[in-house]
């Protein structure tokens, strides 16, 4: 329980570290890069709730990542 929630609030760390890399600009080549790669067409059918759950486990998928890169 407590490891699920210390991999959400670092996935969000992830999130948030990587819009400010790109500066917030969501409309650059990588993020429809992103956006095509995950959903196809370029959005999810679920709408933007589908989006977000998407993106927090993108985040949290980064989190692990970087996580065990440097363990």
């Amino acid at each position: 329980m407590i490891g699920k929630l210390f991999e959400f609030v670092g996935g969000l760390y992830q999130l948030a570290r990587l819009g400010v890399l790109s500066g917030f600009n969501f409309r650059t080549a990588y993020w429809q890069w992103r956006l095509h790669t995950a959903f196809g067409k370029g959005y999810p059918p679920g709408g933007r709730g589908e989006m977000i759950r998407a993106a927090i486990g993108y985040g949290m998928w980064m989190h692990r990542l970087r996580r065990d890169r440097w363990i």
